[in-house]
């Protein structure tokens, strides 16, 4: 069995297990928690042997000895599978194991607890992924403090030094930014509902197809909290959440999966399981969903188009101009909820998080202390406390499920997206068929500069090849400015 092969085999069982979860968070039956909580805890302890044996190591090490350099794609694959490789062998079978079960424990017991409005049910355990996120860092090392190699698993090359900085200087212009777009925002209120469900999922399908998704290879669920997964090849699943109230909560929650969506379908097919066939970064992956769902989704020209489909779908838009339409979707506010934050006010929820991670991975506060902390760095920023435990430090599922170090991601993707957006449309052919809402080219351009790489290249290396320069806030400031100023 050559190195690749195994991969592959490892990219079996991981793919099991991403269908078990996928099941997990749309249909599986509420009694049947501890049981799957089983399956997902062996799957990832299997996985990790696989990939830590002395029969994988060994392959490794002779692909790495006999490469001669020639084939850049082979190369990158050997660079990032020792990459990997050095991270897992850090960390025991007994320790994945452990916390796999301690994430679906964590997951459920974030539920009742988000349900209840009530942090202490979910405090323990909380404690105990915080436990294991710093064994795990302690187990492969950082250069400054716990949260670099945490990050390193979700944003490779960048550190926690670097991203604090970036996260300061943004943050000192959002803050007048947000405010500004606050206090001049006339939100208008779409006609009165319903906006029936069965119309919502007819709608955003079709819009889904229009830019460019492949339901041949992918299709859309229900669920709590929206997200993307990739099954195995051509096999990618989305989720949304309706609001009778509103049909553009869950159209804008689509556009952003389908972003996600499409570059999983980009990724080379024949590569699955391999780093070539893999989305290089959280931040690259999210500068898809938010290129579409914000660059394209709210703007002007995409409206024009899908508005008056939008008017056949929905009655009561019919004497409801495109100019006030518009101004609903272009609303801004402070927002105590983060996914339905507008964009002038979007990072500075991302901020908040980044900040209260670090404080509790440098031991600076503890578990007990987080909705006090949470809702003290909510006033400094927003001006007011968030109502409840639900509305604030209980809102996110992305802790119960041991993402420590992943919501600098998304800022990180609405810097890369808003630069990837203006290199594209420079090129009079890519912004002649945007003007009209047409998106096959810049798929195409995306398809070409982004997808296609997988994670061949690092994430700064690829914005860098794909635009010119490395990721900076210039174009997305510039961006957020034209758009609510």
């Amino acid at each position: 069995m050559t190195l690749f092969d195994r991969v592959r085999e490892i990219a079996l069982v991981n793919s099991t297990g991403s269908i078990l979860s996928w099941d997990q968070e749309t249909y599986l039956p509420s009694g049947s928690a501890d049981y799957r909580s089983a399956q997902l805890s062996y799957l990832a302890a299997h996985a990790h042997k696989l990939a830590t044996s002395d029969d994988f190591l060994k392959a490794l090490a002779e692909a790495e000895q006999t490469d001669d350099g020639s084939d850049p794609v082979r190369a990158a694959n050997l660079r990032e599978l020792r990459r990997e490789s050095d991270r897992s062998v850090k960390l025991p079978t007994e320790l994945v194991a452990l916390e796999s079960t301690a994430q679906s424990a964590g997951h459920h017991a974030w539920i009742a607890a988000r349900k209840a409005s009530d942090f202490s049910i979910f405090a323990p355990h909380l404690e105990k992924l915080v436990s294991i996120a710093l064994e795990k860092s302690d187990l492969w090392g950082f250069a400054e403090e716990p949260y670099d190699a945490l990050l390193e698993g979700f944003e490779r090359g960048t550190s926690t030094a670097a991203i604090a900085v970036l996260f300061d200087a943004l943050r000192k212009d959002l803050a007048p930014l947000s405010a500004a777009a606050v206090a001049q925002s006339a939100p208008l209120e779409l006609p009165p509902e319903p906006y029936p469900v069965e119309i919502q999922q007819t709608f955003n399908a079709l819009v889904a197809a229009e830019i460019g998704f492949d339901f041949h290879t992918g299709r859309i669920d229900t669920t709590a909290h929206p997200f993307c997964t990739t099954l195995g090849p051509r096999d990618v699943r989305l989720t949304t959440r309706y609001m009778e109230s509103d049909f553009t909560s869950s159209l804008f929650g689509v556009m952003h999966e389908v972003g996600h969506g499409m570059y999983e379908q980009g990724l080379p097919d024949a590569d699955y399981g391999l780093p070539s066939g893999s989305a290089v970064s959280l931040g690259i992956h999210e500068s898809q969903s938010r290129l579409w769902e914000n660059q394209v989704g709210r703007s002007p020209e995409f409206w024009e188009k899908f508005y008056p489909i939008a008017q056949g779908h929905f009655h009561q838009l019919k004497d409801f101009p495109l100019e006030k339409f518009l101004r609903h979707i272009h609303r801004t506010a402070f927002s105590p909820i983060r996914v339905e934050a507008d964009e002038a006010t979007y990072d500075l929820h991302i901020v908040l998080r980044f900040r209260i991670e670090r404080m509790l991975l440098n031991r600076e506060i503890t578990i007990a202390q987080v909705p006090e902390t949470w809702n003290d760095l909510f006033r400094e920023s927003f001006g007011f406390v968030p109502p409840d435990d639900a509305r604030g430090c209980l809102q996110d599922i992305h802790w119960s499920m041991g993402g420590i170090g992943y919501f600098p991601t998304y800022t990180l993707g609405n810097i890369n997206a808003a630069q990837l957006f203006q290199a594209a449309t420079t090129i009079p052919k890519i912004s002649a068929a945007t003007a009209k809402a047409d998106y096959a080219p810049l798929l195409a351009w995306l398809r070409e500069n982004i997808h296609r790489h997988g994670g061949t290249l690092d994430p700064t290396a690829l914005m860098k090849q794909a635009t010119g320069k490395p990721p900076s806030t210039e174009d997305y400031l510039q961006h957020l400015r034209s758009r609510y100023l």
